[in-house]
Parts: structure tokens; sequence; C-alpha cells
């Protein structure tokens, strides 16, 4: 009998573009707002991301945002001023998130943290009954993505993870392409994220943090360290003590559409190198990197580097799936099917991107809220492929491969990679709902 972690295993692709109910659905659906009815969104977090979601949100007159909050005032009273303009009114500013959480006026939050903070305020708004947008990756840890979702099921919580290629027109047919069986027997799987336009960050001394900012809460669970300009805001992102580099950026991204066409099962084995071969700064994450995903039936290959931007077929970024018949690419231009020169029978199809992704994305929650199904991007889907992106930086950070065991979540025989499944909080913060941590 397959065990629960098996199962969502198999099952994520299924639950990724269909209208599934949710575990608690029957319970909960008494209580979804009838579609006249206003949805009232608590924002946590001001950064750069919030400004592409939060306007998609807002463009449904049915959305109101009420209260905004951030540890940084300047950053919050950039929001604030998006949110009078799009609404003629400005929203309450906050800088404690507990603190939208625990007003009763508000039905979800959409969290744009970075990623040290998705899993707290994710856990806690689903613990008061309020359902979630959160963006990529679902944890700093697998073990933080597992609590996030046992939270959502325990409370019956519509949860979205904000990888919104899964809407995306264009994706979707390129996916079912792969999947229709067109391009034969497919072997090999290819993601690259080549970014020219990254540079080093330089090594600033540490200091005092601007003014308007509450540099403990930013810090929140993660480790005490010295205020350095790099480990805030957008570079944040390049520091093992906040996020996972470009493998949990741009990696969930793409490994998600891999998946989704290839269809969700542990993976053998996993092995990353690579390291920082080009940048001289104060930055820890790799600006190179070569990952190999071994599974049963295909071999997945996610590479990296920045300050180069010429990929396979000229491309600085995509997806490629190497068939029996034929070869499918896909990214944000659109995508092809290539048929392999000796097969006859195969017509070549190029096509455009469709639409932009996140406003159908964002638009499939608000529908989800209602109806209370499971949205295209639930956290089955979004733990699997998260967790598949931090296998990646396990075996990079343990120097081995990575054996996964599915049913325990935990690395076979590399106790340095087993030990970075979970995580250590700094006092007074604690994840409910986790296994490791």
């Amino acid at each position: 009998m397959d065990t629960p972690s098996r199962r969502e295993f198999i099952t994520a692709s299924a639950l990724g573009m269909a209208a599934v109910p949710t575990l608690l659905s029957t319970a909960r659906a008494q209580t979804a707002p009838p579609p006249s009815e206003k949805i009232r969104l608590g924002l946590i977090g001001c950064g750069g991301i919030s400004q592409a979601d939060l306007p998609c949100f807002l463009h449904h007159k049915e959305v109101d945002c009420p209260v905004i909050c951030d540890v940084d005032a300047s950053r919050m009273a950039e929001r604030a001023r998006m949110v009078e303009e799009l609404r003629g009114k400005a929203p309450e500013t906050v800088s404690d998130f507990r603190r939208i959480i625990d007003r009763q006026d508000i039905d979800m939050v959409l969290v744009c943290t970075p990623d040290h903070w998705h899993a707290l305020p994710t856990i806690m708004a689903c613990e008061a009954g309020k359902d979630v947008y959160v963006e990529k990756p679902l944890g700093k840890t697998i073990d933080e993505g597992r609590a996030m979702l046992e939270a959502a099921r325990a409370n019956g919580r519509v949860v979205q993870m904000g990888t919104q290629w899964r809407s995306g027109e264009h994706y979707r047919a390129a996916v079912e392409c792969v999947q229709s069986g067109r391009i034969g027997k497919v072997r090999m799987v290819r993601a690259w994220a080549y970014l020219d336009w990254l540079g080093g960050v330089g090594n600033p001394p540490d200091g005092d943090p601007p003014a308007g900012v509450d540099y403990d809460m930013w810090l929140g669970p993660a480790p005490q360290r010295p205020f350095n300009e790099n480990r805030f805001h957008f570079n944040f992102r390049w520091f093992w003590d906040y996020a996972g580099g470009l493998m949990t950026d741009w990696g969930v991204h793409l490994l998600n559409v891999c998946l989704w066409a290839m269809g969700p099962e542990p993976p053998l084995r996993v092995s990353s190198m690579g390291g920082k071969l080009v940048l001289d700064d104060n930055s820890e994450t790799p600006d190179t990197q070569v990952t190999v995903y071994e599974f049963p039936k295909y071999t997945l290959v996610f590479e990296h580097q920045i300050q180069g931007g010429i990929g396979p077929g000229g491309q600085p970024h995509g997806m490629l799936f190497s068939g029996t018949e034929g070869t499918v690419i896909i990214n944000e231009d659109g995508w092809e099917l290539i048929p392999e020169p000796k097969k006859k029978g195969l017509e070549a199809v190029k096509a455009p991107a469709g639409k932009d992704a996140r406003p159908a994305h964002i638009a499939n929650f608000l529908e989800c809220l209602r109806t209370r199904e499971k949205p295209v991007e639930n956290l089955e889907v979004g733990h699997y492929v998260s967790s598949i992106a931090h296998l990646g930086n396990l075996a990079f950070k343990s120097g081995a491969e990575v054996h996964w065991d599915v049913e325990k979540e935990a690395v076979i025989g590399n106790p340095k990679a087993d030990a970075l499944v979970g995580c250590e909080y700094r006092a007074p913060w604690k994840l409910t709902h986790g296994r490791r941590c």
C-alpha cells in the first residue's frame, strides 16, 4: 500500500491542472464567500515580487487590500501608494505580520517575503482560518514545505504557490504535446538558466540597517548576523541563511514544467557540482551549478550560470524534452516541436507565447477561494517541486550523491545532506507541523 508521501508524488501532476476538491472541502464549502462578497487581502512582504502580484489581485474588483505589512517602512510606503492608486484608499500599514493574521476581517494573505519567511506566515494564516497565496519556493527547506502542506490540510485551506507557468497557455500546450507521446519516448530532459544580467554583488562592509527597517524582525527565524546590504532585499537569495540561490529561484520555475510534463515520482539519485567559479564577492550560493536527477525512465539535468546568457539554441533559459521521434523546447517566448530528421510523419510546430501567466494563475486561485477546489499549484504539487529543487542543493552542499527516501522524507547514507532536510530556528520562533525542525 502506498504511504501518503508516495501518493503525493504519484498524484501531484494530476492535481496540477485539474480542479480537485480539497480534503476538507465539504466541511468548509459553506464558509466560502459568495461571488458578490469582497475578498479582503492582507499583504505580507512589500518587496519586488509584490509589485507584480498585488496589481493582479487588485485587478479583480471583488478583491480589497485593507492592510499591508513589511519590516521596511520605505518599501511599505511604496506599496501603500500602489493600493491607494488602484483602490482610492490607502491601506493600514503594520510592521508585524501577526497583526494581519489576527484580524478577523482578512480572508486571505499574500506572502511575498524572502524565502526564510515563507513558512511561518503561511502556517499561522492557515491555523487562523485564512487562505494563502505564497511565492516560491514553498519553504527554505524541505521540512518547512512539509509543515506548510500539513497545516493547509489540517485546516482545510486553499493555498497556491506562485509558480505561475503552470497557468500559462503555451506551457500547457507544450506539456500536453510531450504527454501525448507525439515525440516518442522521452529519455532526456534538460533545463537551464543562463543569466547574463546578473553580476557580482561586491563586498560591502557590515553596518547599520537603514532607517525605518526592523532588522531583527527581518531576520526572524534565521541566524543572528550583522547587517550587510547584500543580505537584504533582492540579494538575500545568494545566502544560505535565507534562500537556495538560483536552484530554488529560477530552478523551481523550470523544474516545475519539466516535472509537470514527465509526471511526479521520486528520483533514484541526485548529484550536483559547480561552485563560485566567476564571482568574487561575499555571496555564498554557486554562480555555476549542474544538477543531474536520475529517474526510473529518464534523466533530468538542470544547470545555471551567472554572467553568461547563451544557452542551448542560443536561448538564455528554457526546457528541452528529447524524444525518440522529436524534441520539444519551451521558454517564455513560446514553444516548438522539432521532428527527428530521419523520422517521417511528424510535423514541426512553432507556437508563440500566450497571455501573461501570472494573471491567470492568480485568477485560478481566486476562483478556488469560492469553489474550495485545489488550485493548479496546490501544496501537494508545490511541496514536490520545491523538494526536487532542494535535493539539488543538498547534493551540492554535501558534496555527495543524494538518495531520497520519499516515505520518510530523509536522505539515505548521506548524514550531511540529511541534516539539511530540517532547519534550526532562532528563538523565539518555532515551526509547528514540522518533522525535523
